[in-house]
């Protein structure tokens, strides 16, 4: 018997609603951590389902946030019980935290934490926390939150940063606590991992490898145009349809596309910062997750 699983839960997401889903064979679930290219993933899913750039519908409609509390679950449920179309779902939820069901294919985005950390440091200052809060039915705060700190001297307390990881899934250790457990279950047949890295390096040779996993023929006409709406110029350019924000939660949705490459971490920190964030990730995860994420 597989062991029940791990909880996850926070004041905006619970993965116990995963719990009472009703999968249909053939379903997609897109886990991953923060900022590690979930649109991105989402937006080729949709235009493997549907074939084309002109989707039906605004992209956080189509591929809802399943765990995320803004949106009542009957009201999530019933929504995607009247989707006809194969779907697609996003989750911030590790894979033990997950039912994982034979007839679903599970997809892991991985990305360099150090990258995916200055998206999270951007990202934060883009969210109206007073609208999150209202959503879900969250006082006010007490005290106003502490400034924070410039993004250099952030990013050196979140490498050092050692908490739980089901308690701060976005930090250092949850992010490979997240990878490393996909890692372990690579050569399961409906466990399929993606680096943010080779999508950047080759899109088109990637959104291939995506449709054989997933089972997609695609019409070879077809391809130029699908991959030039999974670029990054084309999501940024419609950013308000793609957006997994239907609830007016991002103060400026074109901002959520705001640079999309790598390296953007070595150019605030110094090479004996870069060494540390090294120690403390192999300390974190095997070798071989490591060499993978970091294309060695």
């Amino acid at each position: 018997m597989a062991p029940a699983p791990r909880s996850y839960a926070s004041a905006d997401e619970d993965n116990a609603r995963w719990q009472s889903f009703r999968f249909r064979p053939g379903d997609i679930v897109i886990s991953t951590r923060s900022k590690h290219g979930t649109t991105w993933v989402q937006m080729i899913c949709a235009l493997l389902v549907f074939g084309s750039p002109e989707l039906p519908e605004p992209l956080g409609c189509l591929s809802p946030w399943v765990d995320r509390l803004t949106e009542p679950q009957e009201a999530l449920f019933a929504r995607l019980d009247e989707q006809r179309h194969r779907r697609f779902l996003k989750t911030h939820t590790p894979l033990d935290g997950l039912p994982i069901e034979p007839g679903v294919t599970y997809i892991v985005v991985a990305r360099h934490p150090l990258d995916a950390a200055v998206s999270l440091y951007h990202q934060a200052a883009n969210i109206d926390r007073a609208r999150l809060r209202q959503l879900v039915g969250l006082p006010e705060p007490e005290m106003p939150a502490p400034p924070r700190p410039a993004l250099h001297d952030w990013l050196v307390e979140w490498i050092e940063d050692d908490p739980a990881p089901s308690e701060s899934l976005d930090s250092l250790p949850g992010v490979m606590w997240h990878l490393t457990d996909a890692w372990a279950r690579r050569a399961e047949p409906n466990i399929v991992l993606v680096r943010y890295d080779d999508l950047q390096a080759d899109l088109a040779g990637t959104m291939r490898e995506l449709a054989c996993r997933l089972g997609f023929a695609v019409d070879e006409a077809a391809w130029p145009a699908l991959v030039d709406a999974a670029s990054f110029s084309q999501m940024s350019a419609n950013a308000e349809a793609l957006l997994p924000d239907r609830n007016g939660i991002l103060r400026d949705p074109a901002a959520f596309f705001r640079r999309g490459t790598s390296g953007a971490a070595s150019e605030v920190l110094s090479a004996a910062e870069r060494a540390r964030y090294e120690e403390r990730v192999r300390q974190l995860a095997p070798a071989g997750v490591v060499d993978w994420l970091h294309g060695m």
